[in-house]
C-alpha cells in the first residue's frame, strides 16, 4: 500500500446497512443484527421458536451431518435454571470452567484491541467504572438470566465430532439469529453458559457425550434499555478480503 493512502476505517452497523443492505430484507436482517443485552418480558410462543429452528436447520453442514443439538427453556424451567446459575456465579464461580477454549489463550492484537474496545464500551455505556469490580460482576451475571429474555437456548455438540462440525454449528447459530430477526425478535449468543455445564446438566437431559458450546437469549429487545445502544464496528472488506481476477 502506498504510504500516502490511509487504511480504510471500520464501519458502523448503520453505515453497512445504508451502503450495502438498504432495501433488501435478507441483507437488512443480517446487517442489522446486534447482541441484545436487555429484553422485554413479552412471551415468545413455542410455535415461533420451532419455526425459527426449522428455518435455521437449513444451514449447510458437511455431508448433511447436521451436528447441532438445542435445548429450549422457558417459563418455570427457565426460572429454575437461571436462579441456580446466578447463585453459582455469585458464590461458586471459580469452580466452574468450560470444557473447551472459546477464546485464544495468548491474546494479541488486533483481537485484543477489539475485545477491549467492546468490553469497555459496554461498561462505559452502563456507567460502570474500570475499578468497579462489583458492578462488573453483576453485569456479567445478567448473562445467566438470559438478559431477561423469556426464551433461552442451550446449544451442544457431540464431543467426538471434529472441527468441521463446530463450523457447521456456527453456521446454524447465524441462521437462528437471522431467522429470529425475520420474525421481529432479537438474540444474544452467550459463550458464558459453557462455564456452568455441570449446572445445566442438573436441569436438562444433556448426555455426557455432548459438550455445552453456548447459550442464546431470544425475545423482544427492550427499545428503552441503554445497554442496547452499544455500537460495535466491523472491518471494511478491504481489510480482510483479497481479490484475484487476472
Amino acid at each position: 500500500m502506498p504510504n500516502d493512502v490511509a487504511p480504510a476505517q471500520p464501519l458502523s452497523r448503520q453505515e453497512i446497512l445504508d451502503r450495502h443492505a438498504s432495501g433488501n430484507p435478507v441483507l437488512e436482517a443480517i446487517a442489522g443484527r446486534t447482541s441484545v443485552r436487555a429484553f422485554l418480558p413479552t412471551p415468545v410462543p413455542r410455535e415461533t421458536v420451532e419455526r425459527i429452528l426449522a428455518v435455521a436447520s437449513r444451514a449447510a453442514s458437511g455431508s448433511n451431518t447436521q451436528p447441532w443439538k438445542v435445548y429450549v427453556v422457558s417459563g418455570p424451567a427457565r426460572d429454575r435454571l437461571t436462579a441456580d446459575m446466578l447463585h453459582a456465579h455469585d458464590h461458586d464461580e471459580a469452580s466452574h470452567v468450560r470444557e473447551y477454549e472459546y477464546y485464544m489463550v495468548n491474546w494479541r492484537d488486533p483481537y485484543l484491541a477489539r475485545r477491549r474496545k467492546v468490553g469497555w464500551g459496554l461498561y462505559g455505556i452502563l456507567g460502570i467504572g474500570r475499578q468497579d469490580k462489583e458492578e462488573m460482576h453483576r453485569q456479567r451475571g445478567r448473562n445467566y438470566l438470559f438478559f431477561d429474555a423469556p426464551v433461552g437456548l442451550i446449544l451442544t455438540i457431540e464431543r467426538d465430532l471434529e472441527q468441521g462440525s463446530w463450523i457447521d454449528l456456527g453456521i446454524f447459530l447465524g441462521n437462528v439469529m437471522t431467522a429470529a430477526r425475520g420474525l421481529g425478535l432479537e438474540t444474544c449468543a452467550q459463550a458464558a453458559f459453557a462455564n456452568f455445564h455441570k449446572i445445566l446438566r442438573r436441569h436438562l437431559p444433556i448426555p455426557d457425550q455432548e459438550i455445552v458450546v453456548c447459550g442464546m437469549a431470544l425475545g423482544h429487545a427492550d427499545p428503552d434499555a441503554v445497554v442496547n445502544r452499544l455500537e460495535t464496528e466491523r472491518e471494511p472488506v478491504a481489510a480482510f478480503a483479497r481479490f484475484f481476477d487476472h
